[in-house]
């Protein structure tokens, strides 16, 4: 049976070249996601796989009855978009930095917000000012809290570390609220390391590690990964402090199988 994140095809269409059942084969169109955080489910109206950020291209294959199936840019998972999050395609400049920031009206942070971005959100910038940057639509970022696309962090284990206290959301993907696989892909992908979204689909990465936990190690459990802060440490996003959390790496693992998740399935080096 086919995994449908990973399917581009749904009943009707189906990406060029991958038509299974007769289906008409499209070529995508390119959108973006036009609010601070949009989910991505497996059907439409369905549950939620995934969630999307500001800026992220998401290549449509189809748009229904207010819905579009397609794949994410970042990683290729596919599912159903409400319509009404995307606007037509915008090529981004620079990337959110910081844990989360604010989009102002006018370059003056006295100014109320108009809304909130978490990091990776995607921006277009058009102008620079003092302490701000103009994006595409007329809003304002601190320009602190702003990075070129082109201009990739090194650390995996950093940026996890921006998301420590985020509060845990099943299937979450930004500062709102973010899981396991999300934590360690936004700390992959900002580094410029290809990640998919699920933990499953994580345990790939890399390969088998030995020698003891090293600083950026993967640890797996079933439906579960935490990644490793330095022999002794992990940092994940569990359910256990309905947060991202620091835990001692073998408190983790004796608590982590006496709950009845079994022990640890992979350890991996990136």
């Amino acid at each position: 049976m086919s995994d449908h994140r990973l399917t581009p095809a749904n009943a009707r269409v189906a990406l060029s070249g991958h038509a299974l059942n007769g289906q008409a084969e499209v070529t995508p169109m390119r959108y973006t996601i036009s609010l601070p955080v949009a989910d991505l489910r497996a059907s439409p109206g369905g549950a939620r796989d995934r969630q999307l950020l500001w800026g992220e291209g998401f290549d449509v294959l189809e748009l229904r009855d207010g819905w579009a199936f397609g794949i994410a840019a970042r990683d290729g998972y596919v599912g159903y978009v409400e319509e009404a999050d995307l606007e037509r395609e915008r090529t981004p400049t620079h990337t959110i930095s910081a844990r989360a920031t604010h989009l102002y009206p006018r370059d003056d942070f006295k100014t109320e917000a108009v809304t909130s971005l978490a990091f990776g959100s995607r921006i277009k910038v058009v102008d620079e000012r003092r302490k701000f940057v103009e994006i595409e639509g007329g809003l304002f970022v601190p320009k602190a809290h702003v990075r070129p696309i082109g201009r990739p962090f090194s650390d995996p284990v950093t940026i996890a570390q921006i998301f420590f206290g985020t509060p845990y959301l099943w299937g979450g993907n930004s500062a709102f609220g973010i899981d396991c696989s999300g934590t360690v892909q936004a700390g992959l992908l900002a580094c410029g390391v290809m990640c998919p979204g699920d933990s499953d689909m994580q345990m790939s990465l890399g390969s088998e590690a030995t020698g003891g936990y090293r600083r950026g190690d993967l640890l797996f459990w079933k439906g579960h990964v935490a990644m490793c802060v330095d022999a002794e440490v992990l940092i994940h996003a569990n359910a256990h402090h309905m947060a991202v959390a620091y835990e001692p790496i073998e408190r983790a693992i004796t608590r982590i199988e006496a709950q009845g998740d079994g022990p640890v399935a992979a350890h991996r080096r990136v």
